[in-house]
């Protein structure tokens, strides 16, 4: 019989959470901010710890996607590794640190 499986301690760990979504104006990946507004620097975003603070930080999302400030917004796990915030999901990880291809390689049009 095989032995059983480890789960990783990140899945088991209840995970710190904040809010994401994109900017309407531009596209941007935004955060939901300690003031209420959004910044798109991952570091400096709003931290909800607790199912209350959570659920107001996602009431502040659905507010922003109500006044056309942002479109999908929805939370994410993060944890904290040498004082910066990471995100757990290897999408929320690359939607924080930009495209995965490097402009100067792309082809330019009508190639």
């Amino acid at each position: 019989m095989s032995a059983p499986i480890q789960k990783s301690a990140a899945k088991t760990k209840a995970a710190t959470q904040i809010v994401t979504a994109n900017r309407l104006s531009d596209g941007v990946v935004v955060y939901l901010a300690p003031d209420g507004g959004w910044i798109d620097r991952i570091d400096s975003a709003l931290v909800a710890e607790g199912a209350e603070a959570l659920a107001e930080a996602v009431a502040a999302g659905k507010r922003a996607e109500a006044a056309q400030e942002v479109v999908e917004s929805y939370p994410i796990d993060v944890t904290r590794e040498g004082g910066r915030l990471k995100p757990l999901r290897l999408r929320e990880e690359i939607r924080a640190v930009g495209p995965t291809v490097r402009p100067d390689l792309l082809r330019p049009t009508g190639v």
